[in-house]
């Protein structure tokens, strides 16, 4: 459960790249880029905080259990799911 987990994140995660690089392509005006590269970040930034706010224990195994593995690469693919919509949105306003 824990390999599926992890390779659903990386689906996640492969498509996001493919899309945002995909944004920046089609970005022509070079302030828009800077723009777009510091939204990234800061969702970056957010998707991590969201993450630890969700298990804040410091010594998560312990705390969570053999789960939380799997329960973290879930949510992680999920918020990625919710960005690559959010990118999406802002390459169909860019055309």
């Amino acid at each position: 459960m824990n390999q599926c987990a992890s390779d659903e994140t990386k689906r996640a995660d492969d498509e996001l790249n493919r899309v945002y690089r995909a944004l920046l392509s089609k970005e022509s005006d070079p302030d828009g880029v800077v723009k777009i590269k510091k939204a990234e970040e800061a969702w970056i930034a957010y998707r991590n905080a969201s993450l630890q706010a969700m298990w804040p224990a410091k010594d998560k195994q312990a705390e969570y259990g053999s789960i939380y593995p799997m329960n973290v690469n879930l949510l992680r693919a999920t918020l990625t799911r919710r960005q690559i919509v959010a990118l999406r949105e802002l390459a169909n306003e860019h055309k």
